[in-house]
């Protein structure tokens, strides 16, 4: 009876954290279809028939029931709501490949450096047939004492199966961002004070012109940040910028 009752809990935690996700999308690559999972805040799934991506995993286990178990796990930088190494470890499997900054490689516990791959801003490593450059992610204006320094935390460019796929971490509109090119998929942070403002943000997205951007990490000191006014800035920039808004704070609706 014991079991039976475990099991029957399981079975509702499962449906209740997938009934709690945005419903996920689909973009075609070279390699197959990719799905694209928003969770929560910073976390995303990114998976190809073959491989299965999570960045910034955090929240426990839970946020993660009934997905298939990382091949790699992106981490961008130190803070708690970046690198969680509890959910980390809840998640993984021994063949897991961490792919992380040095400040957060030295912040990890010894048990979760068995496949570690650290990159520096301008660094770019292949695994499983996609290769993932590290990028510049910090605050303006530049100060040792800002919330995130630059080259201490990554933003990631993953390139699958020709997509270009962008994620921001926490920073603001940098020369770095601004940038960009041919990104086909961006994920875009915009919290105040920690990243950008939504002004700041649209003004980004419309100087790099990603073909789809998701507004994600949007939860601030002052609540959540109008995302609606984000699309309706880009889209007035912009008629091939695609905004798509997806719910990443289920809990707060």
């Amino acid at each position: 009876m014991k079991s039976i009752f475990f099991a029957v809990l399981a079975i509702a935690a499962l449906t209740r954290a997938q009934a709690q996700r945005a419903t996920p999308d689909v973009i075609t690559t070279t390699q197959g279809p990719l799905t694209i999972q928003p969770l929560v805040h910073a976390s995303l799934v990114l998976s190809l028939p073959s491989l299965t991506i999570y960045a910034d995993p955090t929240g426990g286990a839970a946020n993660y029931a009934g997905i298939k178990p990382p091949d790699i796990i992106l981490v961008t930088d130190i803070h708690g709501d970046h690198m969680d190494p509890k959910t980390i470890a809840a998640v993984r499997t021994s063949a897991t490949v961490l792919v992380v900054p040095k400040a957060v490689a030295d912040k990890l516990p010894d048990s979760l450096k068995g496949h570690l791959v650290i990159l520096a801003n301008g660094e770019h490593a292949t695994q499983s047939g996609i290769t993932i450059n590290a990028i510049p992610m910090y605050n303006l204006p530049e100060s040792p004492t800002a919330m995130h320094t630059k080259g201490r935390g990554n933003g990631y460019i993953l390139v699958i199966g020709g997509k270009h796929i962008y994620l921001s971490g926490d920073t603001q509109g940098i020369p770095e961002m601004r940038a960009l090119r041919d990104i086909d998929v961006a994920f875009v942070c915009m919290n105040l004070p920690y990243t950008m403002s939504v002004d700041e943000a649209a003004d980004a997205v419309l100087a790099f012109k990603p073909r789809i951007v998701y507004p994600y990490h949007y939860r601030g000191q002052g609540g959540l940040s109008d995302v609606n006014a984000f699309k309706t800035k880009v889209e007035a920039g912009s008629q091939h910028i695609e905004v798509r808004l997806r719910n990443w704070y289920p809990s707060a609706q």
